[in-house]
C-alpha cells in the first residue's frame, strides 16, 4: 500500500478551513459595520453637520470664520467715533495802554529842531562870554504840564489867575517843544540882551526865564507880552 491517502486528507482539511476561515473574517468585517453603524460611528465624511436649507428664521447660518477660535462668538469691530475738536475762542489780545512819554526837561530831548539849534548855539556864545546858561524845564508832557496847572489853580484862586503863570496843556508851547525855561539869573539876562542874535526872544514881561524862537536870527524880537493868555469856555 501507498501513504498517499494521509496526504490526500490532510490537504481535503486545509481546504475547509481555509474556506471557513474567509467566511469568518468575511461575517467578522461585516458585523463590525453593522454595529459601527448602528453606534454612529462612520467615516469623515458622516462627520460633517448636516445642513438645512434654512437657519433660524428661514435664513441660511453663516460662515464659520476659520481664524476664529471654537466658540468664541465673532465680534463685529465698533468704529470708535471721531471726535472733532472743538474751536477754543481766541484770546483777545490786551489792548496797549496808551503811555504819555516823558523828558529829561533840564536837556534838549524833545525840543523843537529849531528852538533846539538856535539854543545851543546861544548856549556855546554865552560861554564864550564867560555866562553859564541852563535848562530849568524844556519838553514836558501833557501829564506833567496838567498837574503843574493843577498846583497854579490851587495856589491863585481861578483858571484866569493860573493861566497868567502857567498854561493848560492844550495851550502850553512847552508841551509842543517850543518854548524853554532857563537860568539863572546872569544867563536869564544875557539871552534877553543877545538872543534876537539866534532868533530866541522873551516872550512874557512877568517870565523873564521863558524864551521861545519868535523871530528870525539878527532881526528884532517881537514886543513882549505881559502874561500867558488862555481861552476859557
Amino acid at each position: 500500500m501507498t501513504n498517499d491517502s494521509p496526504r490526500r486528507t490532510f490537504s481535503v482539511r486545509a481546504q475547509v478551513l481555509s474556506v471557513t476561515g474567509v467566511a469568518v473574517l468575511l461575517s467578522a468585517l461585516v458585523w463590525h459595520a453593522e454595529l459601527a453603524d448602528f453606534a454612529g460611528i462612520g467615516s469623515g465624511a458622516d462627520k460633517q453637520p448636516v445642513v438645512s436649507g434654512s437657519g433660524p428664521g428661514g435664513t441660511t447660518p453663516p460662515p464659520v470664520d476659520a481664524s476664529t477660535p471654537a466658540g468664541t462668538p465673532s465680534r463685529t469691530p465698533s468704529r470708535t467715533p471721531t471726535r472733532t475738536p472743538s474751536r477754543q475762542p481766541a484770546t483777545p489780545k490786551p489792548k496797549k495802554q496808551a503811555t504819555t512819554p516823558s523828558y529829561d526837561e533840564s536837556s534838549t530831548e524833545g525840543m523843537s529842531p529849531k528852538l533846539r539849534t538856535r539854543l545851543l548855539k546861544a548856549i556855546g556864545a554865552a560861554r564864550k562870554d564867560g555866562v553859564t546858561i541852563t535848562i530849568t524845564s524844556g519838553r514836558r508832557s501833557s501829564a506833567k504840564q496838567a498837574k503843574l496847572f493843577a498846583e497854579a489853580v490851587e495856589k491863585y484862586g481861578s483858571f484866569k489867575a493860573a493861566s497868567r503863570w502857567v498854561l493848560p496843556p492844550e495851550y502850553s508851547a512847552h508841551v509842543q517843544g517850543k518854548a524853554v525855561d532857563i537860568g539863572p539869573r546872569a544867563g536869564m539876562t544875557w539871552l534877553d540882551e543877545n538872543g534876537y542874535r539866534f532868533g530866541l526872544c522873551r516872550r512874557y514881561d512877568n517870565e523873564p526865564w521863558h524864551f521861545e524862537a519868535l523871530t528870525t536870527p539878527g532881526r528884532a524880537c517881537p514886543p513882549r507880552e505881559p502874561h500867558a493868555v488862555a481861552k476859557h469856555d
